[in-house]
């Protein structure tokens, strides 16, 4: 039998991991196995409210007033149901909406100073953002994306020039294997199996210089339609000139997709091996 606190590590460490479903499992079976607590709905409201869907909130809603009902001053609870509720449209959820407030002023009153209550005030200055917020933002996330790609490329093409195709693949296995909670272990096993080989030796190129692709792409582009335009095989608008920019695109989509698919198997394993402790 699994103990509270065994289930709460779980959820907590699944959590960080972005697993949000095995959170919701693992909450669920604590609840299952142990009955109602508080610590366990907060989990699985929790791993509804960051799928941040309609029906993940309706959910997330009621798994919140499930435990609030077991225990009204549960600082995680209220917090997490704050937050829900600053995030709700006011149109499509008015009644969630007009909770914030009340729920936000519990909040700072029973714990002035918390990290919970810290949370919901910087969630309160994101209700209040403005359009060049979420521009900088948007921008902020396309950068981290732009880094990874070229991060993940530079270590890939490293590794295979070092010790060949099946030697780092076979030590990038055994690393993953030796620790199911290492997120860019799992990153590395999955890069090498999927864009390993000669065929996908464009792909690793364009990824480690991508700003520099990028760039080139551009202003071939631009040089195209230039051309296209002054020569008089478009009249003013081409699209042409931009089929430079697909082979970048391509590469960029390809690097997110294997990065999605070693998350899923990162956190398949981490649920795995948790499982298997407790």
């Amino acid at each position: 039998m699994t103990t509270l606190e065994g289930y709460g590590d779980r959820c907590e460490q699944l959590f960080l991991a972005g697993g949000t479903a095995a959170v919701r499992r693992a909450a669920q079976e604590g609840l299952d196995e142990l009955g109602p607590h508080p610590d366990l709905y907060c989990w699985l409201a929790l791993g509804h409210a960051v799928e941040d869907e309609d029906d993940h909130d309706d959910a997330a809603e009621k798994a919140f007033r499930a435990g609030l009902a077991l225990e009204a001053d549960h600082l995680g609870l209220l917090a997490g149901y704050a937050e829900l509720c600053l995030r709700a449209d006011e149109f499509d959820h008015p009644g969630r909406a007009a909770r914030a407030l009340a729920l936000s002023r519990r909040l700072k009153e029973l714990g002035p100073g918390s990290a919970e209550a810290d949370r919901v005030a910087a969630v309160e200055r994101w209700a209040r953002r403005g359009y060049w917020d979420d521009l900088r933002m948007n921008a902020a996330r396309g950068a981290v994306a732009t880094q990874a790609t070229v991060t993940h490329a530079r270590a890939l093409t490293d590794a295979l020039a070092k010790d060949g195709t099946d030697t780092a693949l076979a030590a990038a296995r055994a690393a993953e294997a030796a620790d199911p909670a290492d997120r860019e272990a799992a990153v590395r096993a999955t890069m090498l199996e999927v864009l390993a080989g000669p065929w996908n030796a464009p792909v690793r190129i364009l990824g480690r210089h991508r700003p520099a692709a990028w760039a080139v792409s551009v202003l071939l582009a631009f040089a195209t339609n230039q051309v296209l335009r002054q020569t008089g095989a478009v009249d003013s608008f081409s699209v042409w000139g931009y089929l430079w920019l697909v082979p970048v695109l391509l590469v960029d989509r390809r690097f997110a997709a294997v990065r999605k698919e070693a998350e899923a198997r990162h956190l398949a394993r981490l649920e795995a091996a948790l499982a298997t402790r407790d």
